[in-house]
């Protein structure tokens, strides 16, 4: 009866499975469905599944026959007697002997997933129940080519599943880890063996002996990251050795290269990877030289990866170099030179991908104490310098030919967007680089940057193909004078801010200097985009404007040139008119005492520039007033600034304080009607109320500019002399008066009215109040969008097309920039008018008033701004790009990134010392998958309260309401947010209250929200982690006192309740012999907390493989604890010392 019933399911499969591999599938649910049952109930599985698996079958029924067998040991295993356990294990390996075709014939997925057959038995049974293994496996390399091969997958396979993935139960990861630990000097004998004989054999033209030194290079790979390092420089070296003999061997260099580098990558001792330096010996060094030898003509595939391979390896070698070269018993290799050399080669290569590889490793080298005072290191910084102004030019584009670099980024990236992002990364790290080399040789980079200049200045300009679209005979963004002029300028940039560190006054280059200087201010150009760079180098020279003062007014003459011109507003001529702004704030920022001489002078011409309203915009405007203010910051003399303040801001105070202003900002119905949101606007039309909104803009950022930029002298002696210091605190520290709170603080009154209405247009009765124009007029512009998306740079402008926004979009502008420069003028003048603010009568009545009014209806885009004024101010750097996005998804971003900031408020308010760049460090990637979050260690909360913090916890409802808002945050939908809650916040706020009375409904409720927390974010390592100590925190802390703790316990899944009284036990009486070690204890509570911990949504539906533990191979006996004074069988103490003992 048996046979013929496994017959009869056989031939029922046969069809099914045949009917699979056609194309239509319209009943493939219910074949895989079918088929998925036959697995689960048929009690014939083993010998249906060895039929099928049958090499006379077709691959496709041959490959689901061997996963019936798969199934079986996964499943079933654990119930199987062992008579059929042997019996499954002596056909599998007769599968791996016998059931194959040879190797260049055979399907890779049949070889798979016989591979995971033979390793699933040997996570269940070896070493205590298969000791001889690895002899079995051994003896099968002798059988041929393809059971070789299988052999090496299976070893693969087995080091993933135990030392990568993890997926197996402790006990017997330990057991199956420790004995390939013990076997491993004899494991890798044997895959060099095998290495060594098939490579041979391939040399002699045989491809079956390449297949399996593929197969071995990629086994030694699963092996070399994790086992001793002993085992990796045995007998000389001579895995290291082989593995550099193979990077000549076409078909086998790339698995060899991988090979390599992740040996070179080990981290541990110094002592024990001192052997690793035998890389850098002659012959190791000539086959890794002559690997990097371009020797295809373009570019194929296989062998640009294995390039980007050996760069990896010569990165990873010039790491250990740095690290062992700060032994003072490690010698600078003989071969630095070579070594250097080769690498150099990948900085010339024509990939840019590849160039980038190698900066880090460059800028490892140039900061070494050691290393960097090497004379080869020396003479290659100048070879590195004349490298990089070659790279630092932006060609390679993929949709382009015009550079040998277009090739190779085809490959490397999608479109010119993801390259035009990956080549401003690079161009930056170039710029470090550079930086860290200028400390070696600073004079010969200033050469270096002086002969470019002076180059590119002497140089025709080239507009190439794609000329600008608004004016004809411009360069476009792309054209070749541009990309060399960019280039140039970033590399003196780069190279002069170093110069006045790293070299002496009396050694400065001042004459050369000041002559660069002088080429630059009488260089003529009328083309925007090279003006931008022309007024760059103003601005890096511009320091050696303080060695010859007298070049001052040619230099401030030359930058205020671009403001008087009447050129069409294009963007470029924008951007030109705002980077000529910018100069002139950062030399007055930066240079102030030096430009106060001619400070007349300039007040004088700024006044002319303002009696034309037409000649600037109110940014321009605005950016020489604050020039002033910073220079005027030089008086040290408060009557005499704060009467130039009151003079600077005449016109701006009588308009903001005028009745007109008062009733518009007062009322919101007048305000729009003011800015024109209330009327209808046709394109191609002017609105008229452009003009108001333009003022009103130009007085929010006066104020602002003010504020940010009026100080008292720095030192104290000067402030007290110029009458800025008005009296000292308790405890000594000097207070201060700013010269701008007079004209500023008469000014507070409406600017708090503005921000009250700004918040109450967002009620529906005056959104109602918007045109049909206007409707969208609150909505987030592209720059916020993208800004909250992370979109990268963006998108290559080539044809600089006319500055032109629709009325929405300018609409839009406005309520956007007028929103954030309220508030951040109000974020601003604390810490500028200091007591003068803080002193206002009713000042947090009016705050109140006006920044929190009507917040339930301000949107999240909104309130963010507000959140960043009272995180100490912060600014965010913003990135856009035009893409179309997602609504849904911007606004689950939006609101994620808003409950961060509502945390970093809380935090940074109530904890001493915490960390402003906590979000910096990625943590979401950290915690995308679990072997990534494991290496994450949790922070640890300080336990100290801030000043303000501590005045929260007198205050019973602020403080209450900051716990409720700190462990809810447990179960919100971001990971990031739930770690730092968990492991800084939660327990920090709690246990200053721990000892009050707190309400069991409380307590309780707190408890249950860190419950909440494991289910939601349980699955990720770190926060399981952070929110298991936070529980174990509040029961042993909280649970003496409160009951309730315990009934909260009682309802969690699954939950052990003997354990938990026994657990609870320990805990209520101290002095109990029973009390456990901290771990033990952690590890209780971890288990009995278990079933409150979520699975992701991968695992939810996921039928669980279970693994029994088998009797431990390597658990020491514990010693039986005697009274030595016993009786015992040798009679009492006396027997100790008996002559029958001497012989012991």
């Amino acid at each position: 009866g048996a046979p013929v019933l496994r017959i009869s399911w056989v031939e029922m499969l046969l069809p099914t499975l045949t009917t699979w591999v056609w194309p239509v599938r319209k009943s493939s649910t219910q074949l895989h469905r079918f088929c998925e049952e036959f697995k689960e109930k048929c009690s014939f599985c083993v010998p249906c599944g060895l039929q099928l698996a049958d090499k006379t079958q077709t691959a496709v029924v041959r490959h689901f026959g061997l996963q019936i067998l798969e199934h079986v040991i996964k499943f079933r295993w654990n119930n199987m007697p062992q008579q059929e356990k042997v019996q499954l294990k002596n056909c599998a390996m007769g599968l791996l002997s016998t059931g194959t075709y040879p190797i260049l014939e055979e399907e890779s997925h049949i070889k798979d997933v016989l591979s995971r057959i033979i390793v699933e038995m040997i996570k269940r049974e070896w070493p205590q129940h298969w000791p001889d293994m690895l002899k079995e496996m051994e003896a099968l390399t002798s059988v041929g080519e393809a059971q070789t091969e299988l052999v090496m997958l299976i070893l693969l396979r087995l080091a993933e599943d135990v030392i990568t993935f993890r997926t197996l139960p402790t006990q017997r990861r330990r057991d199956i880890q420790q004995t390939l630990t013990q076997n491993m000097e004899s494991i890798f004998s044997f895959l060099l063996a095998i290495l060594q004989l098939h490579v041979d054999e391939y040399r002699k033209l045989a491809k079956a002996h390449c297949r399996v030194g593929v197969a071995t290079l990629n086994t030694l790979a699963g092996y070399i990251d994790w086992v001793a390092l002993a085992n990796i420089t045995n007998d000389n070296c001579r895995l290291l050795e082989m593995l550099c003999l193979l990077l000549s061997e076409t078909e086998l260099q790339l698995e060899a290269a991988e090979c390599l580098l992740i040996a070179i990558s080990r981290k541990g001792k110094l002592e024990d990877r001192k052997p690793l330096m035998v890389l850098f010996d002659d012959v190791a060094m000539h086959y890794i030289l002559s690997a990097a030898q371009p020797v295809w003509a373009g570019v194929v595939e296989r062998h640009y990866t294995f390039l980007k391979r050996l760069c990896q390896v010569l990165c990873a070698l010039g790491s250990q170099l740095c690290s062992l070269g700060s032994d003072v018993e490690v010698e600078v290799p003989a071969n630095l030179s070579k070594y250097t050399e080769a690498f150099l080669a990948f900085t010339t290569h024509p990939s840019q991908f590849l160039r980038s590889s190698t900066q880090i490793t460059w800028g490892t080298l140039f900061r070494h104490e050691i290393l960097s005072k090497d004379p080869v290191i020396i003479q290659m910084t100048i070879k590195y310098f004349r490298a990089t102004m070659t790279n630092l030019v932006k060609t390679g584009f993929p949709s382009s030919n015009d550079s040998p670099s277009c090739e190779y980024s085809r490959h490397d990236f999608d479109s010119d967007e993801d390259f035009n992002s990956f080549f401003n990364s690079f161009r930056a790290q170039q710029g470090e680089v550079v930086r860290n080399a200028c400390r070696i040789v600073p004079l010969e980079a200033f050469q270096i940057a002086a002969e470019w200049l002076q180059y590119q200045i002497s140089a025709p300009i080239d507009i190439g193909t794609t000329v600008s679209k608004t004016a004809e005979g411009l360069c476009s963004i792309l054209s070749p004078s541009v990309v060399q002029w960019d280039a140039m300028t970033f590399f003196t940039e780069s190279v002069v801010g170093k110069i006045f560190k790293n070299v002496e006054d009396e050694k400065l280059p001042v004459d050369q200097g000041i002559e660069l200087l002088q080429a630059v201010l009488n260089y003529n150009t009328q083309d925007p985009l090279i003006l931008s760079c022309v007024l760059t180098n103003v601005s890096v020279l511009f320091p050696f404007v303080t060695h010859r003062p007298h070049f001052l007014p040619q230099v401030l003459y030359k930058v205020n040139t671009h403001l008087r011109s009447k050129a069409p507003r294009t963007r470029a001529v924008k951007n030109i008119r705002r980077h000529a702004c910018s100069s002139i704030i950062k030399m007055s920022r930066d240079y102030p005492q030096f430009i106060l001489p001619c400070f007349d002078m300039m007040y004088n011409h700024v006044k002319k520039l303002f009696s034309s309203e037409a000649l600037l915009n109110m940014l321009e405007k605005c950016a020489l007033m604050e020039a002033l203010v910073l220079i005027s910051n030089q008086f040290k003399d408060y009557n005499k600034q704060k009467q130039f303040l009151e003079e600077l801001m005449a016109t701006v105070a009588a308009r903001w304080t005028s009745d007109e202003m008062r009733r518009v900002l007062w009322d919101p119905a007048l305000f729009l009607d003011f800015v024109g949101a209330d009327q209808l606007a046709a394109e191609g039309t002017e609105h008229t109320t452009g003009i108001n909104r333009s003022r009103l803009s130009f007085c929010v950022y006066t104020i602002l500019g003010v504020v940010k930029r009026a100080r008292w002298p720095a030192d104290l002696e000067e402030a007290k002399a110029g009458g800025f210091v008005v009296g000292y605190t308790p405890n000594g520290a000097p207070i201060y008066r700013n010269p701008c709170s007079a004209q500023v603080l008469a000014l507070l009154p409406n600017l708090l009215a503005l921000i009250r209405t700004l918040n109450s247009l967002f009620l529906p009765e005056n959104i109602c109040r918007l045109s049909e124009t206007f409707s969208k007029a609150y909505d987030m512009i592209e720059v916020e969008k993208n800004m909250v998306l992370g979109l990268p740079q963006p998108a290559l402008d080539i044809y600089d097309p006319p500055v032109y926004k629709t009325h929405l979009e300018r609409m839009q502008g406005f309520f956007c920039t007028l929103y954030d420069n309220c508030y951040h003028t109000l974020g601003k003048a604390g810490l500028s008018l200091q007591q003068d603010f803080y002193t206002i009568e009713g000042l947090a009545e009016q705050i109140v008033g006006s920044a929190f009014v009507s917040l339930d209806n301000v949107p999240d885009h909104r309130l963010r701004t507000m959140l960043h004024i009272l995180l100490s101010h912060y600014e965010e750097e913003e990135e856009d790009e035009s893409c179309e996005e997602n609504q849904e998804m911007l606004e689950e971003q939006l609101v994620r990134l808003l409950t961060r900031e509502v945390l970093d408020l809380l935090s940074k308010s109530t904890l001493l010392g915490e960390r402003s760049d906590y979000w910096d460090a990625g943590k979401e990637e950290m915690m995308s998958t679990e072997s990534q979050a494991v290496a994450v260690s949790p922070a640890q909360p300080t336990g100290e309260l801030t000043e303000l913090g501590k005045c929260f916890l007198k205050h019973e409802d602020i403080y209450m309401t900051l716990l409720t808002i700190s462990f809810t945050s447990l179960s919100w939908k971001d990971t990031s947010n739930c770690h730092r809650s968990a492991s800084i916040v939660c327990w920090t706020l709690l246990r200053q209250v721990v000892g009050g009375n707190l309400l069991p409904e409380a307590v309780t409720w707190f408890y249950t929200s860190v419950l909440k927390g494991l289910q939601m974010h349980g699955q990720h390592e770190i926060c399981n982690s952070a929110l298991t100590q936070l529980a174990l925190l509040m029961y042993e802390n909280l649970r003496p006192r409160y009951m309730e703790l315990r009934d909260v316990m009682t309802q969690i899944p699954d939950i052990n309740l003997e354990a938990l009284d026994q657990y609870d036990q320990r805990l209520l009486e101290p002095s109990s012999a029973q009390r456990l070690g901290e771990k033990k204890r952690k590890d209780q509570f971890k288990k009995l907390i278990a079933g409150a911990v979520g699975k992701a949504l991968a695992q939810q539906f996921k039928k669980e493989v279970h693994i029994r533990n088998l009797p431990s191979l390597f658990k020491k006996p514990k010693p039986e604890k005697r009274d030595i004074l016993e009786t015992s069988e040798c009679g009492a103490l006396a027997a100790l010392f008996s002559p029958a003992l001497d012989d012991i």
